[in-house]
């Protein structure tokens, strides 16, 4: 079976978020920042020369499809403090007036406005979570267009990343 693969790995696919890892039951980083760098990679059925019911000649989808939806999706977590809603020592309440999230984190106090925060669904916000997180948006959407395997690598610094593959 022949496949032809599509690496998106534009200048713009990029966030910029504050986290901390959490190490095991002592330690933990303290709250910093990253400029994260996304590559997205696509394993496709081969397109071929003939066209396709679609009209297609040669190509699997417009990579202007794609990009905008990795771009529009990225935005999201850009200039946010990324938190993991799943760790069992991550506390959270509101503020008295429902501004901030008051988060506790063992012997850690934080408070954040609500709108500069978002809860993931994941135990520790490291960039194998953050690449998993991706890659299952990113499979869902584009799964529509035939691919056969995806693959998402989140750099948080030049040459230091992780990479989840769907299949």
């Amino acid at each position: 079976m022949k496949t032809t693969s599509l690496r998106l790995a534009k200048q713009n696919f990029k966030f910029s978020s504050a986290h901390f890892l959490i190490f095991d039951q002592k330690s933990a980083e303290m709250l910093h920042g990253h400029n994260y760098q996304v590559v997205v990679s696509i394993l496709a059925p081969d397109v071929g020369n003939a066209s396709d019911d679609d009209g297609k000649m040669g190509y699997m989808v417009d990579f202007n499809v794609l990009k905008k939806f990795i771009k529009a999706r990225l935005d999201v977590w850009d200039e946010h403090v990324l938190l993991p809603k799943n760790h069992p020592d991550m506390k959270c309440a509101s503020s008295s007036n429902n501004k901030n999230y008051e988060v506790t984190f063992r012997d850690r106090f934080y408070s954040f406005p609500k709108e500069e925060v978002i809860w993931l669904n994941c135990s520790n916000t490291s960039v194998e979570q953050l690449s998993s997180i991706l890659a299952e948006e990113f499979f869902k959407e584009f799964k529509k267009y035939g691919i056969a395997k995806l693959t998402v690598a989140v750099e948080e610094t030049r040459g230091q990343s992780a990479a989840t593959t769907i299949e």
